[in-house]
């Protein structure tokens, strides 16, 4: 294992890195590549769940009706909506065709940490790290999910990129078109990501931190004053809407577990390894910065500066503020990720010279990421939604003319309801009798259904002598379908059919 050992990084940039940009270029390829395919593989397999329901009826809607919701609701996913629903009239809304945006923006990412560590050391660790980016529990997580976090990792990715560029030249001349680059990302950034704003402050350290930078503060405020104005509308419906998330506020979100390990790492083992690597990049950090001053000499541009203002400042940010805006989950982090994946390489990096440590190292990570990248891709994987059971059951033993209906009473990410929004094919022979608004109609991502006793008084019963009931399980015996409502109507419980987190009945009269 030839990894290079730490160096240190001249300001300027020499020849022999622009000699190499070609070749740095095709490892950047082939990585983004490589984490494209590790995100996509298995991604149709698990169900969508609540999250995923608000992206895909989102996107299939009328960019009319999809405008005037985002009026009310999601418009800080707004620009993402757009995107998907661009994406949708052309490749359709299949799990599997909804979640390959995201594993093509986790493509991005990695190859953009890749040419990133690339401008700071050899092929070898810049492919590393990328690699750590391709596997990492946060990435391939966000890699095959349809929402918005893996285009926050990728934007943040470059994002950085362009703060390397401007941290290996030295003449303020050449980087004028690079602040300009990174008002235009960090922008982009905030409309996919609100709280990708909080890089400003990051890529703030990242000037104040190299010393030749320091002295293009002023470009560094301008360029994201910039970016903060083109993103104004953002910022504006986000305070408009801001009580859309207020029910974080009672969620137990930031704790050790949530934070340590969740947010980036997937589970312990793995957060163990991740950290110990991070803990030997920042403490051989730490003995360099020390090592120079003592020396009265600058250390010059530094990746780790980078990578700690990239993992550290927007997180920590989040996790103090969360009590006062409820404004974190562990998701949240995503675009931090990145960062996480740079500091286990910079890490293997520090122990290259004991080649067997540093080869067990990535044995053992790579190995110990695996379990959860299986685990990732199980039927249940999403919030333990069974919404492909559901259509399953429906599609083969409904006869055409069944009515259904759908328990309303849990929260609307949760309701059953979204296995037929989602996947409308499998309920062609039924009709959702209680269905009042469509979700398209509605004002919010979700459709409005009139409960049992409502309905019937419409007549919507009449005619219908078998019903479908999907009832979301709460473990708890509870009518929270209103099934009592059925029996004065006339219908029997003909079968019950208990599924993984729904129940399925059917009623005949």
């Amino acid at each position: 294992m030839a990894l290079t050992a730490p160096v240190r990084i001249a300001d300027t940039v020499s020849a022999r890195q622009f000699t190499g940009s070609a070749s740095l270029g095709r490892a950047a390829a082939a990585v983004g590549v490589l984490a494209a395919l590790i995100s996509l593989a298995g991604s149709w397999i698990p169900s969508l769940w609540g999250d995923e329901a608000a992206s895909v009826l989102s996107a299939t809607r009328p960019v009319g009706s999809l405008l005037a919701m985002l009026t009310h609701v999601d418009a800080v996913h707004g620009a993402y909506y757009l995107g998907l629903h661009a994406w949708t009239d052309v490749f359709g809304s299949s799990p599997f065709s909804v979640r390959l945006p995201s594993a093509i923006a986790i493509g991005v990412c990695a190859a953009a940490v890749t040419w990133l560590c690339g401008r700071f050391g050899s092929r070898r660790f810049a492919i590393l790290a990328g690699v750590f980016a391709a596997i990492l529990p946060r990435l391939t997580y966000a890699g095959e999910e349809a929402r918005a976090y893996a285009f926050d990792a990728a934007i943040t990715a470059v994002l950085c990129v362009i703060l390397a560029e401007l941290m290996l030249r030295r003449e303020p001349r050449s980087t004028r078109m690079l602040w300009m680059a990174y008002a235009a990302t960090l922008a982009i950034g905030i409309y996919a990501f609100l709280y990708v704003s909080l890089m400003i402050l990051a890529a703030g350290v990242v000037v104040l931190c190299t010393p030749h930078l320091r002295q293009e503060w002023r470009r560094w405020v301008v360029s994201s004053a910039a970016a903060g104005a083109i993103a104004a509308p953002v910022f504006v419906l986000a305070f408009i809407e801001r009580s859309q998330i207020a029910f974080l506020a009672h969620r137990n979100v930031v704790n050790p577990d949530a934070v340590l390990v969740k947010m980036w790492f997937g589970d312990t083992p793995f957060a163990v390894l991740a950290w110990a690597l991070v803990a030997v990049a920042v403490g051989g950090f730490a003995m360099d910065a020390v090592r120079s001053r003592r020396a009265g000499v600058a250390m010059g541009a530094r990746l780790e500066v980078i990578a700690l203002a990239w993992l550290v400042i927007p997180v920590a940010i989040l996790l103090v503020a969360s009590p006062f805006v409820a404004g974190y989950t562990a998701r949240y982090g995503t675009f931090a990720a990145p960062a996480a994946a740079v500091l286990m390489a910079i890490g293997v990096r520090r122990i290259a010279r004991m080649r067997w440590l540093a080869a067990v190292a990535i044995a053992a990570v790579l190995a110990s990421a695996a379990p959860i990248w299986v685990d990732q891709r199980q039927p249940y994987a999403k919030n333990q939604s069974d919404w492909n059971e559901i259509a399953a059951t429906i599609h083969s033993r409904a006869v055409m003319g069944d009515g259904i209906v759908f328990d309303e009473a849990v929260r609307p990410s949760r309701r059953p309801h979204l296995a037929l929004d989602t996947n409308p094919a499998a309920f062609a022979a039924v009709r959702d009798v209680a269905l009042e608004t469509p979700f398209a109609a509605s004002d919010t991502w979700h459709g409005v259904a009139f409960t049992i006793p409502e309905a019937a008084r419409l007549g919507r019963f009449d005619g219908v002598r078998r019903l479908w009931v999907v009832e979301y399980s709460t473990g708890v015996a509870a009518d929270t379908s209103g099934l009592s409502d059925l029996e004065a109507l006339g219908y029997h419980r003909a079968d019950r059919i208990e599924l993984h987190r729904s129940v399925v009945y059917l009623y005949t009269r």
